[in-house]
């Protein structure tokens, strides 16, 4: 739903920034030889040293990833990159270093560490404070208007079926959980009696939405609902108005907006600065045939 907390989770355009360090080091890695200080050296290759720090570095990208430090993984590692190692030693003597496909691609990789330093250098040392984040709360929290709704819904592929469950329910709406739980295709609330919880019908397919926005507390759609995903036969169960999350709840997505904000603010006021000249347009795309 449309609500502060989806608000703050939604991506901005500084996504843009996002680089692949781990994997722009790799490549580095496997254009570059190592220093050859075997004092701080893992592992050596035709006299060449793998530095400590190296796998150190590694080791600590794998565990972000859920990968556990232990010998095994240090072995491996070392493993990895002596053979790396190894085969760009053999593309050094045969010259590949100084061909124009692999010098731009070792330039790009270059690029984007340096660019990928930069950014985190920058959120090191300008921390986002409490009072900016209350600030940007504020302001999200004024901006919310309207009710949020609980409801519960039947999801069915044909409208005879939903058809069918409106006069059931019609006899008996306290079947609504039964038959929710035995003839809908929604595999999110069907468990649960249908049951949705509570949402911003702004969340929602528009046709959701109004259907549900018509209901009267208690009161289910007496006519199938059609959507993209099929027909919904629909129960409000509650409405009150939107409600915002603590501060304290929101404040990890909230900070990582605001830094954002902030990434994208200064990355703008770089391009406006700098002199970039196109001298290559993509070209227009062609007209659909008619």
């Amino acid at each position: 739903m449309m609500s502060i907390k989806s608000r703050i989770l939604l991506a901005s355009a500084a996504s843009l920034l996002t680089l692949s360090a781990c994997n722009a080091d790799e490549s580095a890695k496997t254009a570059t030889p190592a220093a050859k200080d075997t004092a701080t050296a893992a592992a050596t290759v035709n006299g060449t040293a793998i530095s400590k720090n190296r796998v150190e570095l590694l080791v600590k990208q794998r565990a972000g990833m859920g990968q556990p430090d232990n010998a095994e993984t240090r072995k491996s590692i070392i493993d990895q990159l002596a053979m790396q190692l190894l085969v760009s030693q053999e593309a050094l003597k045969k010259g590949l270093d100084k061909t124009p496909e692999v010098m731009d691609q070792i330039d790009l990789t270059k690029q984007s560490i340096l660019a990928n330093a930069f950014v985190q250098d920058y959120i090191k040392n300008h921390p986002v404070s409490d009072d900016m984040l209350k600030a940007e709360y504020d302001k999200i929290k004024s901006q919310m208007s309207g009710n949020e709704y609980k409801a519960r819904h039947i999801l069915v592929e044909k409208e005879a079926d939903a058809k069918d469950i409106i006069a059931k329910l019609k006899k008996d709406i306290k079947a609504f959980d039964k038959l929710a739980k035995d003839k809908s295709k929604d595999p999110g609330s069907k468990a649960q009696g249908g049951d949705l919880g509570w949402f911003d019908m702004r969340s929602m397919v528009p046709e959701f939405g109004e259907a549900v926005a018509k209901l009267e507390k208690g009161k289910f759609t007496v006519e199938p609902v059609k959507t993209q995903f099929g027909y919904h036969v629909i129960m409000l169960e509650d409405s009150r108005p939107l409600q915002a999350p603590s501060f304290e709840q929101v404040k990890p997505g909230l900070s990582q907006q605001v830094q954002q904000q902030n990434l994208k603010k200064l990355v703008d006021d770089m391009r406006a600065a700098a002199k970039i000249e196109i001298m290559d347009a993509p070209a227009p795309a062609a007209a659909p045939a008619k």
